[in-house]
């Protein structure tokens, strides 16, 4: 059987060529009028949903789901912080701003959450299944009950808020489902990048399944995003740590180069656009189709050594 040696040489080729697509990527693309926007008012419903909805990329669909007119439900496990962005949302969007503090880990937590989502009165019109986060630690050195956990959030917990919001969408003939997956489900990575993977399918099966009955479903899988994602990875080596907590800054984006990140409000352009257009799957940006496509043809050794700095 063959080997595969992989260096830090060849994956610096991956990036410089990634590079050179780089005028051509989304900071073109927003040149274009990726910036202008892609809602017009309530024409994605009157009320979204969205899970890990204090920070991040689940924070800025918050910003434009509001701007869009949308009322606005959001969950996370950080009350106050919930409670301040709600009043920021409030303020800027004279929208309505419901926050529920929920530990989606906890089944009272994800009960909460399923039985607002599937409420008759204040319906959802959106669900953004957002809520996530990462272990610092390869599959050997945690825990089984670190791994179940990390399930539980990224596959369990979107899985059933689906099902109570397909309940009464699929009877109204209309709504909207964003799950967030990632790049790292077209890489060999452990248990992170096999439950992004399976969000990634089980999006793309139920965007044919229910388009047609009028519920759209997108999975959205950017690379890296400026956001607290990576910061909260590295602040515990031994713990996962929830997606709606704030953590010391990391050196990891000195160690990535500046043209892989993205900015959370052109991802969640770029996604919101996809949504609309009916897309099962939305990869953000030029430069990480082509990692996608790179990932489906090179030998899995490959992929999983350029996929370990990568989400």
């Amino acid at each position: 059987m063959s080997s595969y040696r992989i260096g830090r040489p060849f994956c610096k080729q991956v990036f410089e060529l990634q590079r050179h697509i780089n005028d051509i990527s989304l900071a073109r693309i927003v040149k274009c009028g990726y910036r202008e926007p892609v809602l017009q008012r309530r024409s994605i419903g009157t009320r979204a949903l969205i899970t890990g909805a204090s920070s991040g990329v689940g924070a800025e669909f918050a910003r434009q789901l509001a701007a869009a007119g949308l009322d606005l439900v959001l969950v996370a496990r950080n009350a106050a912080r919930l409670e301040a962005f709600a009043d920021e949302l409030r303020s800027a969007h004279d929208v309505e701003v419901e926050v529920l503090p929920a530990d989606l880990l906890t089944k009272a937590g994800v009960k909460a959450a399923e039985a607002r989502v599937g409420a008759s009165v204040g319906r959802i019109d959106v669900l953004v299944n957002n809520a996530g986060f990462g272990l610092a630690r390869d599959f050997d050195r945690n825990s089984v009950d670190d791994e179940l956990e990390l399930l539980t959030m990224l596959v369990e917990v979107p899985l059933r808020l689906t099902h109570a919001a397909l309940a009464h969408m699929l009877p109204a003939g209309s709504g909207t489902i964003i799950n967030i997956a990632s790049v790292a489900g077209f890489t060999p990575r452990g248990t992170y990048s096999a439950a992004k993977a399976w969000l990634l399918t089980f999006s793309r099966w139920a965007n044919v399944a229910y388009r047609r009955r009028g519920v759209r479903i997108t999975a959205i899988a950017p690379g890296f995003v400026r956001t607290e994602f990576h910061q909260r990875l590295a602040t515990d080596a031994h713990a996962a740590v929830a997606a709606d907590e704030v953590a010391r800054p990391t050196q990891l984006e000195r160690a990535v180069p500046d043209f892989m990140w993205l900015a959370a409000p052109d991802v969640v352009r770029a996604a919101l656009i996809d949504t609309m257009r009916g897309r099962a799957v939305s990869i953000p940006s030029l430069r990480y189709k082509l990692i996608v496509a790179l990932a489906r043809l090179t030998p899995d050794a490959l992929a999983e050594r350029v996929a370990r700095v990568g989400r």
